[in-house]
């Protein structure tokens, strides 16, 4: 099982919102998830981003890959170097 760390597409039409999850990476973007770690709102100025270090960490330890949008927020959050 491929597990990936990846952005959930929550919110209307032209106002989104997203919700970083892990799931199997054979699962579709907005279905199935195994945990939701944290938030991402690119509306606001700056960038909201809410993630939950510990979670986060724990998961990458376990073999978890992040995508590359989610790898940059990490980076960004001081999660990973």
């Amino acid at each position: 099982m491929a597990v990936k760390i990846r952005l959930r597409r929550m919110g209307s039409k032209k106002a989104p919102f997203y919700r970083v999850v892990v799931a199997d990476s054979r699962f579709p973007r907005d279905g199935r998830f195994i945990e939701e770690i944290g938030t991402y709102n690119p509306l606001k100025q700056p960038s909201e981003i809410k993630i939950d270090a510990e979670k986060a960490k724990k998961w990458i330890a376990n073999g978890a890959q992040p995508t590359d949008t989610v790898k940059a927020m990490l980076k960004k959050a001081d999660i990973i170097k």
